[in-house]
């Protein structure tokens, strides 16, 4: 089954906190949402390394490029999106 970006920051959490010996109840919500945006973050940070590359890999074709970077912006807004109405 597919975890979703919460369960994977609650997960996190959990092994930060017997990492660090405190209690489930130490802030388990801060943390889960620290980490979730470290996640989010990252992917859309990558999101744009990758529409960066892909214009720069198809210099010799700037149409395809352009293209090719403006699909990867518009799924990068609608994770956004998507990701936003999950809170």
């Amino acid at each position: 089954m597919t975890k979703s970006l919460r369960d994977r920051a609650e997960a996190t959490t959990k092994e930060v906190q017997d990492i660090l010996g405190i209690s489930a109840d130490t802030h388990p919500k801060e943390i889960a949402d620290a980490v979730e945006q470290a996640i989010i973050k990252a992917l859309l940070e990558e999101r744009q390394r990758c529409a960066d590359v892909a214009f720069k890999c198809c210099e010799e074709d700037r149409d395809k490029a352009h293209k090719v970077s403006e699909e990867i912006n518009r799924i990068n807004t609608a994770l956004v999106a998507n990701l936003s109405a999950l809170r």
